[in-house]
């Protein structure tokens, strides 16, 4: 995600036909060097599923640079319709391991390919989903059910500290227990960190002028560089 500051003055029209005209050159990656393939690991013979992650990874990196304000990648596609993506219901350990080898490597390769390329002091990366799992196992399985007491979000890029953790759960892992935060907070410091007041910014819903934070939130400065 981008600031609205790096907007170019162009009407949204002219903008959608700028992006539609590059499509199929951002889309094309024939274009990479062997290297950053293989730094993303989407050449990677033995495991297919990760190396199409990987393609996904870069393409990102491609439409951030074409100057598209948000783009979103979605991690275990490739098992929806059972439990076998990362909603670890029945055998966590072993979904886990098999998810953990397809998503690191070309995450990682993302992060560094924006810093390298200057793009990670404007581009603000969130990492997240809407639930954690709890520390104990489910019962009758080998998995884990939905926590939404304590999950942990990251974040990386335009504004936000490096190498710096925020709030913590009690001894469990169950709860959070120290600089407790609500997702209104989250969506607060990431509309802030993209150069919008969520205080100010509302849309029309059933007849009331609402808020993306609802009338919660508050910007996280702790962990604002």
């Amino acid at each position: 995600m981008r600031p609205l500051k790096q907007i170019s003055r162009i009407s949204s029209y002219e903008l959608a036909a700028r992006m539609q005209l590059s499509v199929p050159e951002v889309t094309d990656l024939a274009s990479e060097p062997q290297h950053i393939l293989e730094m993303y690991g989407a050449t990677d013979p033995k495991n297919e599923t990760k190396a199409a992650f990987a393609r996904n990874c870069i393409l990102s990196r491609r439409l951030i640079e074409k100057g598209v304000r948000f783009v979103q990648l979605f991690n275990g596609a490739y098992a929806s319709g059972g439990r076998l993506n990362w909603d670890g219901h029945t055998d966590l350990l072993a979904q886990y391991d098999i998810h953990g080898e397809i998503l690191d490597q070309p995450v990682a390769a993302l992060v560094w390919d924006l810093k390298q390329r200057g793009l990670l002091e404007e581009t603000l990366v969130v990492w997240c989903t809407e639930f954690g799992r709890m520390p104990m196992f489910q019962k009758g399985a080998k998995g884990r059910d939905h926590n939404p007491y304590g999950f942990t979000a990251w974040m990386a890029g335009a504004g936000v500290k490096r190498g710096f953790s925020f709030g913590a759960t009690d001894e469990l892992g169950f709860k959070a227990s120290e600089n407790v935060l609500s997702i209104h907070d989250l969506n607060a410091t990431i509309l802030h960190l993209l150069g919008l007041d969520h205080e100010r910014l509302t849309f029309y819903h059933n007849g009331f002028e609402r808020r993306l934070t609802d009338v919660h939130g508050h910007v996280i400065e702790a962990i604002l560089s």
